[in-house]
């Protein structure tokens, strides 16, 4: 079951849907914490494994939770992930399935928001009206489709909006002047702003120049930042999430999976990888709790 229940309203005061993305965010901002997502390729590490996969992340702190559409030629993933949806591909996960994966999910976790990540061809092959009403129907809160630009996407941007689902945006180090304005203008649920330029698990983490950008960002508009690409662990996950509003962890998390040999071991597993990165995320809000108590005087313990 979902570790946030205070989230399961669904309805704001006016009567109106709110999307689980933006009330995600909402309940972290109310009590200072960051979002952890971790990205997961439906069908990984076998395709029985998936939901229960997806809970036990939940239960190991995830917020939110990215899961990737298997597609046989990506452009922004690693080989971790490449490899991750060549085996998912073998064992028949297609996007009718993945579909099917997020409406048994719903089932057990109401509240956890779940973007799906892939390409337009799938997309294409259903077509953009059934796949947006599909993706709605089982559960899905946004869409995050990479071949997908700003510029080409007023259209799909529209149809998500009239189911209630968002499109998510990507923003890169490379993304500057008018065009990023135009980003932060556009951008729903959040903005995944990609660390480095590459593809998934193949660079090096430069916080410092992460914080500068998405401190950019943040003063374009108030939609939540989330960074992706090379958080691999407890402690690139508690830099990131000290300057962003969303930690995405990724290949890490798929390349942990891999092996596993049933469904439970595979949740087990998920679970136990992400307890110390949301353990970390927290930590920094902990301190700064303990720093408003006033200290205990010496010798007035009672003794």
């Amino acid at each position: 079951m979902a570790s946030h229940p205070e989230n399961t309203e669904a309805a704001s005061a006016s009567g109106t849907t709110v999307n689980r993305i933006d009330r995600c965010f909402q309940h972290l901002r109310a009590r200072g914490r960051k979002a952890l997502m971790p990205f997961l390729t439906a069908g990984h590490p076998l395709a029985e494994a998936t939901v229960p996969v997806m809970h036990g992340l939940v239960a190991g702190g995830a917020d939110l939770i990215e899961l990737g559409v298997p597609f046989s030629d990506p452009m922004a993933d690693g080989p971790v992930i490449q490899k991750a949806s060549e085996l998912a591909i073998g064992r028949g996960v297609t996007l009718a399935t993945v579909l099917d994966y997020v409406r048994r999910f719903r089932v057990d976790d109401p509240v956890t928001p779940v973007v799906l990540m892939g390409y337009l061809n799938p997309v294409e092959i259903m077509g953009r009206q059934r796949f947006v009403e599909q993706a709605a129907q089982s559960g899905v809160d946004g869409l995050l489709l990479v071949d997908a630009p700003l510029e080409e996407s007023a259209p799909l941007q529209a149809l998500c909006g009239e189911h209630g689902l968002h499109q998510i945006l990507l923003a890169a180090p490379t993304t500057t002047g008018e065009r990023r304005q135009r980003l932060a203008d556009q951008a729903r649920g959040f903005l995944y702003y990609v660390a480095y330029a590459g593809v998934t698990g193949g660079g090096a983490l430069d916080v410092a120049e992460v914080a500068t950008q998405v401190a950019h960002w943040q003063a374009l508009g108030p939609t939540p930042v989330a960074v992706g690409f090379g958080v691999k662990d407890a402690a690139s996950a508690q830099a990131i999430g000290r300057v962003a509003d969303a930690v995405i962890v990724g290949s890490a998390l798929i390349e942990h999976l891999a092996g596993c040999a049933d469904a439970d071991t595979a949740a087990v597993d998920a679970r136990d990888f992400l307890r110390p990165l949301r353990a970390a995320l927290d930590a920094d809000i902990a301190l700064e709790d303990r720093s408003g108590v006033p200290e205990k005087p010496a010798g007035n313990d009672g003794s």
